[in-house]
């Protein structure tokens, strides 16, 4: 039997088939690097790339001991000693051009030794380092406090420089301090660092073997939520255990953020968010801003670019597109995953993640900026509400057994 030749029709309408099919793939499907790369970069001049964790002002106390008339941060500070020999050192202000990056949240850090002791003067000193650092380069970087500050810095081709307090030990368990915090300009505050507050549990006590202090927050511990909501300061959830993550989750009026933490179902770390809390995310409406750290990545000392696409995605699968950010966490690691060895390699990342279709240049566009601006104008909201209600500071003080035997740094007069 002869079989017959198609018709003209038919073949148009089957190429027109094709040509349609093919219009739904995602544009970068068969892209080779280079065409992603360019398509990144596009993205990321429309969309301002925010990294939700750096600690580069610790090193610069480390190295320095404050002293910015011996910063170079405009040269390339992996030929200057001692950035040049040091593990620690991944970020100057090229690197950052390089990596496009627009959003920079600088840590104001103050080391869990300190807690009961000099906590609140370290962390005044880191966030004073900050401000004398964004001013001696106002061609190049500019203080933000919002997110509208965001995009304006971003169309004005300048790095805008955030502040996180991380450690909640930082405010001293006063909530005055923690006002005055959010007046200087930090815009989150990471409830604790890896130690206990008298007030909020930290991801050690999650570990094999070790005993909860509280069991997540304590009364005063949802009041230092309670306050952050009413002042317009996201709560970081990075560092805490898991009941804390639950009762913050619980407390908090506005979304809330992960700085710098990863994927708990892919490496096992107590740093990092199990999936019962991603859920949560996506109903609170927050962000996990995933981490570089190969102990938090592979829960090895080794990684690998695409281990962080990993974690990307398993959350992207699990919380939502809309609730997964980027919270490297250089210059305050040794260690860092192979082809992200330092901020100018981002475009890398968002290039490896768009050899799959599932990756969308608007879904690039979220994960790179667009969900922390989200959540930060939620949160500013939030506060607007909350105002508009009337609702005054909060004015309690933690209670002396929070305290007791940790008061040995403390005045013994008169308190509020």
């Amino acid at each position: 039997m002869r079989r017959r030749r198609p018709s003209g029709d038919f073949l148009l309408c089957g190429f027109l088939s094709w040509t349609i099919m093919m219009s739904f793939l995602p544009m970068c499907f068969c892209l080779n690097l280079e065409e992603r790369m360019k398509v990144v970069g596009k993205v990321l001049k429309e969309v301002p790339l925010i990294d939700g964790h750096n600690d580069l002002p610790w090193n610069i106390r480390k190295f320095l001991k404050n002293q910015l008339r011996e910063f170079r941060f405009g040269e390339d500070l992996r030929q200057i000693a001692p950035w040049s020999t040091s593990v620690w050192s991944h970020t100057d202000l090229g690197r950052l051009r390089k990596g496009m990056v627009a959003a920079q949240f600088w840590s104001a850090y103050a080391p869990c030794s300190s807690q009961h002791l000099d906590a609140v003067q370290l962390a005044l000193e880191q966030i004073d380092l900050i401000r004398r650092l964004v001013s001696l380069y106002p061609q190049h970087m500019s203080l933000v406090t919002t997110a509208k500050g965001i995009d304006e810095s971003h169309q004005a081709g300048k790095l805008a420089s955030l502040i996180g307090v991380e450690g909640g030990h930082a405010i001293g368990t006063s909530l005055g301090v923690l006002r005055m915090f959010y007046q200087l300009g930090a815009r989150y505050l990471t409830l604790t660092h890896t130690c206990n507050t008298p007030w909020a549990d930290c991801c050690k006590v999650d570990e094999p073997g070790r005993v909860p202090h509280i069991g997540g927050l304590s009364h005063f511990g949802t009041l230092v939520v309670t306050e952050m909501n009413r002042l317009g300061m996201m709560v970081d959830l990075s560092h805490v255990s898991v009941p804390t993550m639950l009762d913050a989750l619980a407390t908090s009026k506005a979304p809330v953020i992960f700085s710098h933490s990863s994927a708990h179902a892919i490496c096992n770390s107590s740093r990092n968010v199990p999936d019962h809390v991603l859920k949560r995310i996506a109903v609170n409406g927050g962000l996990v801003m995933v981490a570089f750290y190969p102990h938090f990545v592979s829960c090895a000392e080794s990684a690998t670019l695409k281990d962080v696409v990993a974690h990307i995605n398993h959350i992207r699968d699990v919380a939502g597109v809309d609730h997964v950010g980027i919270g490297a966490g250089y210059d305050g690691v040794n260690l860092v995953p192979k082809g992200l060895e330092d901020v100018s390699k981002y475009p890398f990342l968002f290039a490896e993640l768009m050899i799959s279709e599932k990756w969308t240049e608007e879904d690039i566009g979220k994960l790179a900026g667009r969900n922390l601006i989200r959540v930060f104008r939620q949160v500013e909201q939030v506060r607007d509400q909350l105002e508009a209600q009337g609702m005054p500071p909060v004015d309690q003080s933690i209670p002396p057994e929070d305290i007791l035997g940790r008061s040995y740094c403390r005045y013994s007069g008169p308190r509020t």
